[in-house]
C-alpha cells in the first residue's frame, strides 16, 4: 500500500521555540494542560485530537501524521466511509448502552457481552459524545491489523499434468503432499478448512476473481474442471481487502484439492476476529462452516504480549473442540548488518531516569522515564532506532500488567538524535493512551515515516505518567517491538540481550498461543534456511488468558511457549496474489506458510480420523524435517512433512517414490 509523502522536519532543524510556539496556539488537542486529563471515561487522546475541528477537516493522510499512525494498512485508522471504528468499553451494561450510542450518532457494528464492549463507527464530529452515555468507562480507536504477506523473487520448474489449476503452488512437492495423495489416496475429502484473512473476493485491482479461479481449477466450485463443485462457503467478506484470503484458500486446494473451504473476515476488530473463529466452528445446522482446521495470516497491534487475549482465547475454545487451528508466526524478524536479530527488546522492569530534556521542555507532564541501559553505567533514557529511507517506523509497546488490572501508565515518545521531539503537523509524534483511566490495556503504538532519501537515526523515550488520572509507581516488565514486515530498520542501540534484557522474539497474541500451531516460512526454492523475516519465539506468558473483564491472576510460574511450532513454504506460485516475480506471481510471507500446514493438516486428519488433533499435532511436529542448522525459536520442529505424519500416525512406514504427476509451470504473470 502506497503511504503519505508530506513534508517532515529534517533532522536537527526543528528550533525547540518553534515546536512551544505551536503547542501555545493550541495545534493540538493533545496539549500538556489537555493531555494530562485522563479522567475515566475519556476519548482516547488519538479520538479527541481526530474530533478537532482543524484535524477532522483535514484531508486523511493529514489526519494520519497529526496522529502519529501510518496512513493506510497495518496499524492505520480503520475507516467506515467518513466514520472511524472505535471499541466502547462499558464497566458494565454494554447490550444496555447500544441505543444511547446509536442515539449519540454511532453506527453499532458489534456487540461484546464478555468483554463489556461494543465496536461503532463514529463520525469524528460525533465522537466527544461518546463518553456521555451512561457506563462507558473509554472509547478507543481500532487499528487496522497486520496481515503477514511479503514481498520476495524466485524461479520455477515443473511439467505439465491433467487436472491441476493453471498454477500449483510448488509447497505441494516440498512439503510431501503431492505424495501423500499418492501413496495413501486422500485428498482431504471429508475436511473443511476455514480461512480468516483480509477478504476472499472484494480486490477491485486483483488480476483475477473466484469465478475465474474456479473456472480454471484454482478454486474448487460449480464448473471446476477436476470434478470439485462445492464452492468456497463465504460466511463473512463484508470488509474490503487485497482478497490474501482467496490466495490462502488457493494454496488449500493445491494441497488438498478434495477439501471443502469456508471463509470469514479477521478484520473489522480483534473481537470480530474472535466471534469468526467460534463462527467457522460451528456446525453448519448452526449457521457456521463446521471447519475442522482453521487458519488464520493477521494480527492486531493491541494483543498482548504476556497472556493470551480475546482472540487467543476463542482459538483454544475450538481447538478443545477437536479443530486444528495454524496461524501465521508472523513476518516481524529484523536482521541487522551484522546478523543479529532485532525485532524486539525487553527488560525485566522499568528502570526509573530523568527525562531527555528536549522532551521535558516540549511536554511539561513527563518526569519519569526508562533507562534502557542495563548496566551500571550512566543511565541513557532513549533507544536509538536506525529507519531506512521511506519507511514507516511502527513501534508497539507492551508491559507485564493483565488487561483489566492495568495499575501503570506508559507513554511513548520518538527524537530527533538531537534529542527533541520529532514532529507530525506541528505535533509530537506520541502515544499517550490513558492505560489506567480508560482503556485498561497496557499498549500503546505509535508510527512515523521517514520521508527523506537517507537513513535517519531517531530515538524512542518511554515515560512514566503518574499525573492525574494516570498511574501509580510500579516497575512493571516491559517489551516494545519493531513491527516492520521483516525490513526498514538498519540498527537499533541495543541489539543483544544483557543484564536481563532480552532481543528478538517477535512472535506474540494469538500466532503464538498454546491452542495454535505457529507456523514460520521457508522458501519454495530453497529447503536449507527459513526467511529472513519469520518471527522468531518463544513467547512467555505472566498471567492466565483474558476470559471476561476481571483482570487475569499472575501465574504461579511464568508459562514459556516454544514457537514456532513449525515452518512451512511461502513464496508458491498462485494467479494474481504477492509479486509478479520471474513472471509467476508468488505469495510470500508467513501468511503463505500457515495454509500451507493447515492443508497438510486435512490430508492427516483425512487419513487418520481416529486421531485426535492433539495427536495430529504431534505427529506433525514429531516428523518435520531438519532445516539447515537453525534453532527452534526460528524453525520451532522443522519442515513439515504430510506423507511422513500420515505414516506414524498409520504406523506405516513412510511411503517411497515420487507422485503420481508433477504440476504444470506457472503462467506467465
Amino acid at each position: 500500500m502506497v503511504e503519505g509523502r508530506l513534508p517532515q522536519f529534517a533532522a536537527g532543524t526543528l528550533a525547540l521555540g518553534a515546536l512551544m510556539f505551536a503547542l501555545a496556539l493550541g495545534l493540538a488537542s493533545g496539549s500538556p494542560e489537555e493531555t494530562a486529563d485522563r479522567s475515566e471515561g475519556d476519548l482516547s487522546p488519538r479520538l479527541a485530537e481526530l474530533a478537532t475541528p482543524e484535524v477532522r477537516s483535514a484531508p486523511p493522510r493529514v489526519q494520519a501524521k497529526a496522529l502519529s499512525v501510518p496512513p493506510g494498512g497495518a496499524g492505520s485508522l480503520q475507516r467506515d466511509g467518513n466514520r472511524v471504528l472505535v471499541e466502547v468499553r462499558f464497566d458494565d451494561g454494554a447490550a444496555a448502552g447500544v441505543d444511547d450510542l446509536r442515539a449519540a450518532g454511532a453506527k453499532v457494528v458489534g456487540v461484546n457481552p464478555r468483554y463489556q464492549t461494543v465496536t461503532v463507527a463514529a463520525k469524528p464530529e460525533e465522537l466527544p459524545q461518546l463518553p456521555a452515555v451512561p457506563g462507558v468507562a473509554g472509547a478507543t480507536e481500532i487499528l487496522a491489523p497486520i496481515a503477514y504477506a511479503a514481498g520476495g523473487s524466485g524461479a520455477a520448474s515443473a511439467a505439465t499434468a491433467p487436472c491441476f489449476g493453471d498454477v500449483t503452488s510448488e509447497g505441494d512437492l516440498q512439503l510431501g503432499a503431492a505424495k501423500a495423495r499418492k501413496a495413501f489416496d486422500v485428498d482431504g475429502s471429508g475436511q473443511t478448512v476455514g480461512v480468516l484473512s483480509d477478504s476472499f473476493d472484494r480486490g477491485t485491482e486483483a488480476p483475477t476473481h473466484a469465478a475465474g479461479d474456479i473456472s480454471s481449477g484454482d478454486l474448487p466450485g460449480a464448473g471446476n474442471p477436476c470434478a470439485h463443485p462445492s464452492a468456497a462457503r463465504l460466511l463473512d467478506d463484508s470488509e474490503a481487502g487485497e482478497d490474501e484470503g482467496r490466495a490462502m484458500a488457493q494454496i488449500v486446494h493445491d494441497l488438498a484439492p478434495g477439501a471443502n473451504i469456508a471463509f470469514a473476515s479477521a478484520f473489522g476488530s480483534d473481537l470480530a476476529f474472535a466471534k469468526n473463529i467460534r463462527r467457522l466452528a460451528a456446525p453448519v445446522s448452526a449457521g457456521g462452516a463446521g471447519a475442522d482446521v482453521i487458519v488464520d495470516d493477521v494480527s492486531y497491534f493491541s494483543e498482548p504480549f504476556f497472556q493470551e487475549g480475546p482472540i487467543a482465547v476463542a482459538v483454544q475454545e475450538v481447538t478443545d473442540a477437536g479443530v486444528s487451528y495454524f496461524s501465521s508466526a508472523g513476518n516481524n524478524n529484523l536482521i541487522a548488518g551484522d546478523g543479529k536479530s532485532i525485532a524486539s527488546w525487553e527488560a525485566p522492569s522499568f528502570r526509573l531516569t530523568n527525562c531527555p530534556a528536549g522532551l521535558l521542555q516540549a511536554v511539561p507532564h513527563v518526569s519519569q522515564c526508562m533507562d534502557f541501559d542495563p548496566g551500571p553505567a550512566a543511565a541513557d533514557p532513549t533507544f536509538g532506532i536506525s529507519v531506512d529511507p521511506d519507511v514507516t517506523l511502527k513501534v508497539a509497546l507492551q508491559w507485564a500488567e493483565p488487561w483489566n488490572g492495568v495499575e501503570t501508565d506508559l507513554d511513548a515518545y520518538l527524537l530527533d538524535e538531537g534529542g527533541d521531539p520529532l514532529l507530525g503537523e506541528g505535533r509530537p509524534v506520541a502515544s499517550e493512551l490513558a492505560n489506567v483511566a480508560n482503556t485498561q490495556q497496557p499498549f500503546e503504538f505509535l508510527a512515523w515515516r521517514n520521508q527523506g532519501g537517507s537513513p535517519r537515526d531517531v530515538q524512542l523515550a518511554i515515560d512514566r505518567y503518574t499525573g492525574e488520572g494516570g498511574g501509580g509507581s510500579n516497575t512493571p516488565r516491559l517489551k516494545l517491538s519493531l513491527m516492520q514486515n521483516g525490513g526498514g530498520i538498519g540498527s537499533i542501540e541495543y541489539p543483544e540481550s544483557s543484564e536481563g534484557d532480552v532481543v528478538g522474539p517477535a512472535i506474540f497474541g494469538h500466532n503464538g498461543a498454546a491452542g495454535a500451531i505457529s507456523v514460520g516460512a521457508v522458501p519454495f526454492n530453497r529447503f536449507e534456511l527459513p526467511e529472513d523475516f519469520s518471527s522468531l519465539g518463544p513467547v512467555t506468558h505472566y498471567f492466565g488468558p483474558v476470559v471476561g473483564t476481571a483482570p487475569a491472576q499472575p501465574l504461579a510460574t511464568a508459562l514459556t511457549l516454544a514457537k514456532p511450532d513449525v515452518v512451512a513454504t511461502d513464496g508458491g506460485a498462485n494467479t494474481f496474489f504477492g509479486a509478479c516475480s520471474g513472471r509467476t506471481w508468488r505469495f510470500f510471507g508467513t501468511s503463505a506458510a500457515a495454509p500451507h500446514a493447515a492443508a497438510v493438516a486435512a490430508l492427516v486428519r483425512q487419513a487418520a480420523p481416529q486421531a485426535t488433533s492433539a495427536e495430529i499435532a504431534q505427529a506433525l511436529v514429531d516428523t518435520a524435517r531438519p532445516v539447515g542448522s537453525f534453532l527452534p525459536v526460528a524453525i520451532g520442529h522443522g519442515l513439515i512433512d504430510a506423507s511422513a505424519a500420515i505414516a506414524r500416525l498409520r504406523s506405516e512406514p513412510p511411503p517411497d517414490g515420487e507422485p503420481a504427476a508433477p504440476p504444470p509451470a506457472p503462467r506467465n504473470c
